[in-house]
This record gives C-alpha cells, structure tokens and sequence, in this order.
C-alpha cells in the first residue's frame, strides 16, 4: 500500500501523526536479560539435581521458555501504530501491521477520553473506535486535546468552506 498521504493534499492537512507504544528494549538486552536468567536457572537446577530433586527441573526451564515468550510478545506488540490523518473532509485511521483502515466524516466525529480505564473514544454515526490504546494516559489525554483541536479547526473549515 503507498502512503496514507498520498490522495490527500498537504496544504489541507490539519493532522498528521503516527501512534506508537513505548519502545521495547533492544533484541540484544533482551538476550543478556534471558541469558542471565537462563545462567541463574542452571545453577540452580545443578544444585537441586546434586540433592536428588531432580523433578524441579522442567520449572525451571519453563520459566525461561515463557520468559522468552513474553519478550517476543512485547516485541511484536511494539510493532503497532496507528496513523491519524485529518483534513477537512475526511478523518482517516490506519492501524499496523494489520493494515485496517477506518474513515469517519470529521463534522460528526465526537472525542471521548474516560479517566477509568483510561480510553480514548471517537464516536461517529454508531461508529466506535478506540484508538490509542498502548498510550500512557497522559499522552492519550494530550492527543486527545490535540484531535478535538484539529477537529474543531476541520468542521470551521468545512463551514467556511477555506
């Protein structure tokens, strides 16, 4: 697919920006992380083999597989993104790697940010989409005040029609 950007014409650009997760930590961290964890295990597995509890040893090893899980996880999760465009006729959300696209008209689109659990809603027309998700709240509070502002500018805009 070409760029989200690319039918749209700059200068009618009110909002351009790509959503992303905290990043992990880098692969090779994650390998020392799971190499110490994994040296520690097996030190600990030769000690309860030296006194015959031989049995522990499949937990100890399950640890570290499920550890090594959760990094992929973690790693494949940071992979996402959301990218947010909003001109005056047209707000467009394309979320990665899945590549779903959802267009809403900007004049009914309604923001909404719940303190618990912390979401950001757009509501439009029976349309609900959540985005933001992996955000801290503090940063979807502040893209949420940065998207009712762009909104405001696009139904202005719309209205005026400049």
């Amino acid at each position: 697919m070409s760029a989200v950007t690319d039918d749209l014409p700059l200068d009618k650009m009110l909002l351009d920006t790509v959503l992303r997760p905290a990043p992990t930590l880098p692969p090779r961290a994650l390998l020392v992380i799971l190499a110490v964890v994994a040296s520690i295990n097996l030190a600990f597995a030769l000690n309860f083999i030296l006194r015959g509890a031989w049995p522990v040893l499949p937990f100890l090893g399950a640890d570290v597989a499920l550890l090594a899980w959760a990094f992929r996880a973690s790693r494949k999760a940071a992979e996402r993104e959301e990218h947010v465009t909003l001109t005056p006729s047209l707000l467009r959300i394309v979320r990665r790697p899945a590549m779903t696209e959802t267009a809403l008209n900007p004049y009914w689109v309604r923001v909404q940010v719940e303190e618990q659990p912390g979401r950001l809603t757009l509501w439009s027309h029976g349309k609900v989409v959540r985005i933001g998700q992996f955000l801290p709240p503090a940063e979807r509070i502040s893209f949420a005040e940065r998207l009712k502002a762009a909104l405001h500018r696009a139904r202005t805009t719309a209205s005026f029609g400049s």
